[in-house]
């Protein structure tokens, strides 16, 4: 009996198991579909202040954000940072209101306002629910025109400033950073990333004061409102809360003329156990006919978890843990870099594991699956990047910043499949290349300045 119950146990157990392997193997999937962009409209201020508004998405919230051209760009040689500490007291109140009163007036609308300082712009941020739309615009044109930079403030501050700047500081990866940018770009804004804590320590509240009202105004802000809303309302709501702001300067456009050599920057680490490294050189911005082929062989070579390098230096010989490539962009501005912690002992080794895959590349064109794989993957993030508000108000900001048409969007997939193996290797070989790539490392430089010493000179 015991046996008869056991071989039943068994036998309804297969009827289970065996079509489920049976479907082990997943239907290839279907090819992403070009982004569909929602409607949207668009209108200019007579102060210059530009509005974008989309309905999208079913939830009852409505997001809002408010990008004005100001930031690390615009800050003198000996002024870094202070763009950022203008955005520090900026979420310190109004003239009319607190930080805890704006905080606590943004909650019963169901949601935050946020205020952040790029290179290129700064941000006020805000999602509430759709009723509160216009009241939403009101609050954001508050924190943007009206700050009160309380100057009980600014020691707290400057102190906060300083020690994000010595944490940052003691991190090898930001150090091998900021070496890359400063050897690239010189004494352009792009290649300040750190300023000195005597810098920090002298900002007062009149640096702060005066390089808000050198900087900010309609002409250099746009609105951008994403979701479900009342558009007439909340279109009225940014004309009475920006209609009378002052003009103020047109955009800063200063592109940089960044260089790059064949040459080791080798930042002394002693005894770390790994070497943060930075190689890379200057490549075509997002304004550039070519620039979505290049993310795709970027995306093939190094920018992606199936990418070659990753597979060589992490899958294969554990040289590393997360390596990655970028194509980081700017205003009129890239770079490619390939990024990497690696274990001290091997770091020649990875070195020459990463340009073996770039000139494996440029010296023959991928197979025609393996660029398939890298494109479905493309294409597939590109639309589940744009499937949320924020999302979609990063991609027309991405527009804005570097002057390109909604085509840029709604073709974006199409351009992606268009890219072939020819024309990856060609990319590869026209924009990547080695001998132009400027190498930084910071790591223990006795065990590493002779495992890296064939790859060029030594520039410290």
């Amino acid at each position: 009996m015991h046996v008869k119950h056991t071989l039943s146990l068994s036998l309804l157990f297969l009827a289970f198991v065996v079509p489920v392997r049976a479907q082990q193997t997943p239907p290839e999937g279907g090819q992403p579909k070009d982004f569909k962009l929602p409607e949207k409209v668009t209108f200019t201020l007579d102060n210059g202040l530009q509005a974008t508004l989309v309905q999208y998405g079913a939830l009852p919230k409505v997001t809002a954000n408010l990008i004005m051209r100001t930031g690390n760009i615009n800050e003198e040689t000996d002024e870094v940072w202070l763009a950022d500490l203008m955005g520090d007291l900026m979420k310190e109140g109004t003239q009319t209101r607190s930080a805890s009163q704006i905080a606590e007036e943004a909650a019963r609308m169901g949601g935050q306002v946020n205020v952040g300082v790029g290179l290129d712009q700064t941000f006020v941020s805000g999602n509430v629910l759709s009723e509160f739309g216009t009241d939403l615009i009101a609050l954001m044109a508050d924190v943007i025109r009206h700050p009160a930079f309380p100057e009980s403030e600014i020691d707290r501050l400057r102190r906060d400033r300083i020690r994000q700047l010595s944490i940052q500081k003691s991190q090898p990866n930001s150090i091998a950073l900021e070496r890359f940018r400063q050897v690239m770009y010189g004494d352009h804004a792009y290649g300040r990333i750190f300023p000195t804590e005597a810098m920090l320590e002298g900002y007062t509240l009149n640096d702060v004061q005066t390089f808000y009202d050198e900087n900010a105004g309609a002409a250099r802000t746009h609105v951008y409102v994403v979701g479900r809303f009342d558009r007439r309302a909340v279109e009225g709501a940014i004309r009475e809360a920006f209609g009378d702001w002052q003009r103020g300067p047109d955009p800063l456009l200063l592109p940089p003329s960044p260089r790059s050599e064949r040459v080791v920057h080798l930042i002394d680490q002693p005894g770390a156990a790994q070497s943060n490294v930075y190689i890379g050189l200057p490549v075509i911005d997002p304004s550039q006919a070519e620039y979505v082929a290049l993310q795709v062989t970027n995306a093939l070579l190094g920018g992606s978890f199936a990418s070659r390098i990753t597979s060589n230096i992490r899958e294969d010989k554990g040289y590393t843990y997360s390596p990655f490539s970028q194509v980081s962009a700017r205003y009129r501005d890239a770079y490619w870099a390939q990024v990497a912690a690696i274990t001290t002992h091997v770091t020649g080794a990875a070195l020459e594991e990463i340009f073996k895959e770039i000139d494996r590349l440029r010296a023959e064109p991928p197979a025609a699956e393996e660029l398939e794989g890298i494109q479905n993957y493309l294409a597939g993030t590109f639309v589940l990047q744009n499937s949320s508000p924020g999302g979609i108000i990063g991609q027309l900001a991405f527009l804005d910043l570097h002057g390109l048409d909604d085509a840029y969007l709604t073709n974006y997939v199409e351009k992606v499949y268009a890219v072939t193996p020819e024309d990856v290797q060609r990319i590869a070989q026209q924009y990547l290349r080695p001998e132009d790539m400027l190498i930084v490392i910071a790591g223990d430089r006795a065990e590493v300045a002779p495992q890296v010493a064939s790859f060029g000179r030594l520039a410290n």
